[in-house]
């Protein structure tokens, strides 16, 4: 799936809905400052309200025909948008039949980056949304996975990116992912580590902060060589995990997170952490496997 010039492409999921475009417009800049290709991909699984038209008949050969042109429009229509936002940019697109979110995983073997966007509803009715999408791509993954909400948020000048970290291996990757989105923004970086004391406390507090701190500053230790334009700030809070980084992303460009952390339980596919990230976050989230 690389380009003729062996670069992994940006490949972004795109929503047939012709009003949530932020998903397909911050993959096109992100292409553009990487120098990559974009893929635009269209999956047809089981066919949502976008679909359903005077056009779509009875018959599931008719249903399917309709389904398939209604698509190629989805397309061509991205790929306008995109050509005209970022005409640097090398484009190509698919329609491919299946489940959104298995469509999007095969995508991501031969990516450096898969984006999809998320419409943050409640309850049963946020199933039906993209973000039930992202979800299960997140887990699965084999490339960073970007989720771009809706509606768009505020970024505070000077712009920066967040990531979180707990010294965990996943964590050391979002590290390195964070400085580079930084760099490629020339935005600064906010690393943080958030310790949460525990239920029943322990016997020495400033000893606990004072390791959170260790970990920190050897988790970005280095890093700041490979990209010396970053300016690092690194700070240990208290509270929960999620809370903090839904307030530290509120003003951001990114939030950036493993997909599993120190905070997850042996066999879950994804890291309740990056699942709340998901969920509350104001900016995109970026969530690097390991």
């Amino acid at each position: 799936m690389a380009g003729a010039d062996g670069r992994r492409p940006v490949v972004v999921g795109v929503d047939p809905d012709p009003y949530k475009r932020l998903a397909l417009d911050w993959a096109a800049d992100e292409a553009g400052r990487r120098g990559a290709p974009l893929r635009l991909v269209h999956a047809q699984g089981v066919p949502t309200r976008g679909y359903r038209s005077g056009e779509v008949r009875p018959s599931w050969e008719e249903w399917n025909q309709a389904l398939h042109g209604l698509g190629d429009q989805v397309l061509q229509d991205a790929v306008a948008l995109v050509e005209s936002r970022r005409p640097e940019v090398e484009v190509s697109a698919v329609l491919a039949e299946g489940e959104p979110a298995w469509v999007l995983r095969e995508e991501a073997r031969g990516a450096c980056l898969v984006v999809v966007g998320s419409k943050r509803l409640s309850g049963r009715r946020e199933t039906l949304t993209s973000t039930a999408v992202a979800l299960p791509l997140m887990a699965h993954a084999r490339c960073p996975v970007a989720v771009v909400p809706e509606p768009e948020h505020v970024v505070r000048e000077p712009a920066y990116v967040v990531v979180g970290v707990d010294g965990s291996p996943h964590s050391a990757a979002a590290v390195d992912l964070a400085f580079e989105e930084a760099a490629l923004h020339s935005a600064a970086l906010r690393a943080l580590y958030v310790w949460q004391p525990p239920l029943l406390g322990v016997r020495d507090e400033d000893a606990a902060v004072q390791e959170a701190r260790r970990v920190l500053s050897e988790t970005v230790a280095g890093r700041t060589a490979t990209h010396p334009e970053v300016e690092l700030h690194h700070e240990v809070l208290l509270g929960h995990p999620v809370d903090v980084l839904t307030e530290a992303s509120e003003h951001a460009l990114a939030l950036v997170v493993g997909t599993r952390g120190h905070g997850g339980f042996t066999g879950m596919l994804l890291g309740s952490v990056s699942q709340g990230a998901l969920h509350h976050a104001h900016c995109p989230v970026l969530a690097v496997p390991v």
